[in-house]
């Protein structure tokens, strides 16, 4: 190699080599303690929307849990019983038919939600809601879709809002005994919407929804006033 290609070739400036970008991913779980949180009640024509807080025991698991609607009613009686014996802490809470229909099904369910996450006697550090929507709480949250499925606090939730919202519509079969409501538990079957057509509604059904807004313009004369009802949570060992 010539003298003036040698001196060219040693002007050639390099590209220097760069490290591949590398990204580092963020934890941002919180330390304490993990709490699940699942409702009953958006579908049906009658009743409360109920919703279920729970923070589990390490020390004490549960076996079996799973969404409560994969489970007979017998054994969600039995894990009833278990998960308010075993866990730290729950809470129940629900969100009245007034609410429902002022606020719509969706809202109502995000403040049963949030009054059973402020229940809790015992603040969680993160919460994990079944879904894909979050309730307004000041705690650090995660909507987990097909959570009653995956994550045994929120299937023990799910278990004790189920169980709850059934018990109230047994109650309310004795006393509105032409409805059926400890059969379907007020859910739009066919022998409810006939039994809504021909008797009418009751106070715990919801006008907002169309097939009770039906009933009601041939019924109105029948429907007693709606008066707001509290939700109180109901378990807290």
């Amino acid at each position: 190699m010539s003298r003036r290609k040698a001196d060219a070739a040693s002007k050639v400036t390099r590209k220097p080599t760069r490290n591949p970008v590398i990204q580092v991913p963020l934890c941002w779980d919180g330390p304490g303690l993990l709490a699940g949180v699942d409702e009953a009640g958006r579908g049906p024509l009658a009743g409360p929307v109920v919703a279920a807080a729970v923070i589990l025991d390490d020390r004490q698991p549960i076996r079996g849990l799973a969404d409560s609607k994969k489970l007979s009613a017998a054994r969600r009686e039995a894990l009833f019983d278990e998960i308010r014996a075993k866990a730290l802490c729950c809470s129940v809470a629900q969100a009245s038919v007034a609410e429902i229909d002022s606020l719509n099904i969706l809202q109502a369910t995000m403040l049963a939600m949030k009054r059973a996450v402020e229940g809790l006697r015992l603040m969680p550090g993160k919460v994990l809601v079944d879904g894909n929507r979050l309730p307004p709480i000041n705690v650090l949250a995660e909507a987990i879709v097909k959570g009653d499925d995956k994550v045994p606090a929120i299937s023990a939730a799910s278990i004790l809002a189920k169980v709850t919202r059934d018990r109230l519509l047994l109650e309310l079969d004795a006393i509105h005994p032409g409805y059926g409501f400890a059969k379907h538990k007020g859910y739009g079957t066919a022998d409810h919407l006939v039994a809504l057509q021909r008797l009418g509604p009751t106070e715990h059904h919801r006008r907002s929804f169309a097939p009770v807004a039906a009933a009601h313009e041939v019924h109105g004369s029948r429907l007693p006033a709606v008066q707001t009802a509290q939700a109180v949570p109901e378990c807290k060992p």
